[in-house]
């Protein structure tokens, strides 16, 4: 008994002795492993590059945001009893509720001495400030006493913009944490805007990692910036025609682009969707990443093979067959029942028939022979633009595939039984305004780090000639003729213009909902693409837009010719035009009609010295009759809001006027473009659903 109490005395002594050994001769080293034991280092993300249009805007841009949190387990916030935080809480308090607005001082101080009491390390305040309330911010009591004495810590990020909102959106893309799911140019030149990671040191307290000192920071690297080949003029107006008849014929989505024709630089690209809502925004690069079978555009392809075969000339005739003619048991109609015409007027009037009976009596027995030429033009590879990740495959059947039929080549000839994107056509329509060059199209100019150009993108060709000089001319003389000739399809629409446009119409039906091609499930998809000037083009543009079954205008030529003639007429006259417009000799005795708040009216009115009377007594609104030189005021709104629950008439007013006047009426407004109203999504005089969206295009 003895011996064990004696052991047990000399075991409680070594103990003793170790714990006394541990605490004051090895205390530092275990303390500062356990400090280590907290410490990380984590990564700082370096500030993503921009990306610039060729004419120097930011299309796509980084603004640093803050999360502002509170140490209060700092030691210069404690000492003295913490005699600093309680002489600066109120006047702290009344700046925070002042700066913030989301509740009052006396809310803000017991918020703060709350956290206070409970030495919370890791006090979340604020997520995500701006760079001005944060300027703010860090001059308030307290605050700028800085870190240490504070306890207030800033842990700054960045939030990705497009300045432009809409303008090529989808083709600029989107920067998410995940750089996996980035789309567009973000995603494609991710390694060069994201730059280099920098690192800084953090201890893990109250679950969570806070920055220890600026002592132990490995500073970022900015990442690159990107110029595109985007023209922010072409782009805005390419965006507006595109949504005005998008809005305006119900369609379901459509794209535009624009490429100029002697380097194939994508000047603008337009991609445009119906929502839920009944708005429109770019949800999918429809020109790039969708594969739809073409219609008649495709019947370039389909002549260019034939002329350089020689199997025929522009000039040779053709049986059209009154429309209609069966191909090894299937129909295939024309819209017009023509006879026999030359191969230039079939082209010109869009013959299905001709097309397809050509194309079966040449290469019915030989279809690789039309294939290898289908091939030659690009038509079953990948574009090669920035952006292929987002690119859709095509499908160009061949002879081997087990859906080949004898009815294949007679439709492919016309645009069916082949999947092709808006870009792939738009690349072959470009090599013969081109003079026979296919281009490589591409978004990007130039990687730009700190205003140096350190990598510049060149003009690439594809294919040196894609055809003979002898078909070349032929080509281009048929597709002035789809303009030019009364006959065409594009006459009506199209030749209305001083400078020369050259281009096919094509009109695809499409299979609504993948049910067939029944009566009441088909719906059409319209297309134009063409050149312009056509005796020396500068650009080159395609317009594909699927219609609904709700769409009242469903022919290429009425639908995307429309859009191509807008936005041509545009370009030429900013860029191309010499011409010089004299103002108009006689006075303008016209009557003009707008919309505003009274103090702005009376303010403009008092700029230009022009005389005016007010009829109205009460009010902040006026609507203004202006003819001679003097404007009439009043508040007569009979034509505009007949009741609360009748779509106002805001086309030719101002942004601000229409957004004013639709949600005082109870409306959700979304805009496009800049200038005055030019199209509602909601008819004027119908009746809507409060809290109903309605899109303003604005021109």
């Amino acid at each position: 008994m003895y011996l064990c109490f004696l052991g047990m005395i000399l075991l409680g002594a070594v103990v003793l002795g170790r714990a006394f050994y541990i605490q004051r001769i090895e205390g530092n080293y275990w303390k500062d492993l356990g400090k280590n034991l907290h410490l990380k280092y984590l990564p700082i993300d370096a500030e993503r590059g921009t990306i610039y249009s060729e004419d120097g805007n930011m299309l796509s841009t980084s603004v640093p945001i803050f999360d502002v949190f509170v140490d209060f387990g700092a030691e210069g916030l404690r000492e003295k009893n913490g005699k600093r935080f309680k002489d600066n809480i109120d006047s702290l308090s009344i700046s925070l509720a002042n700066l913030f607005k989301d509740k009052n001082a006396a809310a803000y101080k017991k918020l703060l001495q709350q956290a206070y009491k409970k030495e919370d390390r890791y006090f979340i305040l604020k997520k995500k400030i701006s760079f001005a309330e944060y300027k703010e911010l860090r001059d308030f009591p307290l605050v700028r006493q800085g870190r240490n004495k504070s306890g207030f810590i800033f842990d700054t990020r960045d939030k990705r913009i497009n300045p432009y909102v809409l303008l090529a959106n989808r083709t600029i893309g989107l920067s998410r944490e995940d750089s996996t799911k980035n789309v567009g140019l973000e995603r494609s030149y991710d390694s060069l805007l994201k730059g280099a990671s920098g690192q800084r040191l953090a201890r893990y307290i109250a679950g969570a990692y806070i920055p220890v000192n600026d002592a132990e920071l490995v500073e970022p690297e900015r990442g690159k910036d990107i110029i595109t080949t985007l023209d922010t003029y072409m782009q805005d107006v390419t965006e507006n025609a595109l949504m005005k008849m998008m809005v305006g014929n119900n369609s379901l989505h459509g794209t535009a682009i624009v490429m100029e024709t002697a380097t194939g630089k994508i000047k603008a690209i337009a991609n445009l969707g119906k929502q839920t809502d009944g708005s429109y925004a770019e949800d999918l690069n429809y020109g790039i990443g969708k594969a739809t079978e073409p219609g008649s555009i495709f019947k370039l392809a389909t002549l260019m093979s034939l002329l350089d075969d020689k199997y025929v000339t522009i000039k040779s005739n053709v049986d059209c067959e009154r429309g209609v003619k069966e191909f090894y048991g299937l129909r295939i109609h024309d819209t017009h029942p023509n006879g026999v015409m030359t191969v230039k007027e079939a082209f010109a009037a869009s013959s299905n028939v001709a097309f397809a009976k050509m194309a079966d009596q040449y290469y019915h027995s030989q279809p690789s022979k039309f294939i290898d030429h289908l091939h030659k033009y690009r038509l079953d590879v990948m574009t090669g633009v920035d952006i292929d990740a987002a690119s859709a495959k095509t499908t160009i059947k061949k002879p081997t595939n087990r859906s080949w039929a004898n009815t294949t080549i007679p439709f492919m000839a016309h645009g069916y039984e082949e999947l092709v994107t808006p870009l792939h056509m738009l690349m072959l329509y470009n090599a013969v305004a081109n003079n026979g060059k296919m281009m490589k199209p591409y978004l990007v100019n130039a990687v730009r780090d700190y205003g140096v150009d350190v990598k510049t993108m060149e003009p690439k060709v594809l294919v040196d000639k894609i055809c003979s000089e002898e078909t070349l001319s032929q080509l281009k003389e048929c597709l002035r003729a789809v303009v030019d000739s009364v006959h065409g399809t594009g006459h009506k629409v199209l030749s209305d213009n001083t400078y020369g446009i050259a281009g096919k119409t094509g009109t695809a039906v499409t299979a609504l909902n993948n049910k067939g091609y029944n009566k009441g499930n088909k719906i059409y998809q319209a297309s134009f693409i063409g050149y312009f000037p056509s005796n020396d083009p500068k650009y080159t543009m395609a317009v594909v837009i699927q219609n609904s079954n709700e769409s009242k205008l469903v022919y290429g030529a009425d639908v995307s010719g429309t859009v191509f003639k807008e936005i041509s007429d545009r370009i030429y006259g900013r860029y191309l035009s010499n011409k010089q417009f004299a103002a108009p000799a006689n006075t303008d005795t016209a009557q003009y009609n707008f919309f505003g708040m009274k103090k702005e009216l009376v303010s403009v009115f008092g700029f230009l010295k022009m005389p005016f009377s007010d009829s109205a007594v009460n009010g902040d609104f006026r609507k203004s009759s202006m003819k001679n030189n003097f404007s009439f005021l009043n508040t007569s709104w009979s034509s505009t809001v007949s009741s609360a629950s009748v779509t106002p008439n805001v086309v030719g007013m101002g942004l601000k006027d229409a957004v004013y006047l639709l949600e005082n009426s109870g409306l959700k407004v979304t805009t496009a473009g800049r200038g005055r109203v030019v199209n509602q999504s909601i008819t004027a005089a119908t009746n809507f659903k409060k809290g109903q969206t309605i899109s303003l295009v604005l021109n």
